[in-house]
C-alpha cells in the first residue's frame, strides 16, 4: 500500500460525524445533526464530490421537484450541502484542496477549500478546516470524519 494521501484518499467514503467547534468556547455546534448523512468521492482522475444531509428530511407535497413551494425548497437547502469539482493534494502538508466548480451554497463557486487531512488505517478519514469559517455567525474550526464505503456493505442508518 503507498503512503500517499492523494492514492488513499480515491475511493467513497460514508460521513459519520460533522462538527464544529467556534473559537469562542461556545458549544460545538453540529449543522447537520448529531447522525448527519454524506458521502465523499475522490477520483483517480482527480475530482471529488461531497453531499451532506440532515437524515428525514422530508418530502415535498408533489412527486415533481418542479412543482415545490418557495419553502419547501429553502427546507430542504437548509438541511442539504453540497459541492464538487477537481481536487489538489500537498503531500508535505498533508492537505486536500477542493477546487470548486459547482455548489449547493454559490459563493464558493471558483473558491479553493482548503482541508486537513489524516487517514487513520485504510478505512477512517478526517477533514478539517484549515483555517476558521464562518457558520451562523461565528467563527469555527469545522471537523468531519469519514469512514471508507462499501457499496455492498452499507451500514443501516435510523
Amino acid at each position: 500500500m503507498t503512503d500517499k494521501l492523494r492514492d488513499k484518499l480515491i475511493g467513497a467514503w460514508e460521513l459519520v460525524s460533522f462538527v464544529e467547534k467556534p473559537l469562542n468556547g461556545f458549544p460545538p455546534n453540529y449543522p447537520m445533526g448529531e447522525r448527519p448523512a454524506g458521502i465523499i468521492m475522490y477520483t483517480p482522475e482527480g475530482y471529488m464530490s461531497a453531499q451532506l444531509m440532515r437524515l428525514n428530511p422530508g418530502h415535498f407535497a408533489s412527486p415533481d421537484w418542479f412543482k415545490a413551494t418557495p419553502d419547501e425548497y429553502a427546507q430542504a437547502a437548509a438541511n442539504y450541502f453540497a459541492y464538487a469539482g477537481p481536487f489538489e493534494v500537498d503531500e508535505e502538508s498533508r492537505t486536500v484542496t477542493h477546487l470548486v466548480r459547482v455548489s449547493l451554497f454559490p459563493n464558493w463557486i471558483g473558491q479553493k477549500q482548503q482541508r486537513i487531512a489524516r487517514i487513520e488505517g485504510d478505512d477512517t478519514l478526517h477533514l478539517s478546516t484549515a483555517s476558521p469559517i464562518q457558520s451562523g455567525g461565528r467563527t469555527v474550526n469545522a471537523y468531519l470524519e469519514w469512514r471508507r464505503g462499501h457499496a455492498l456493505n452499507t451500514r443501516a442508518r435510523e
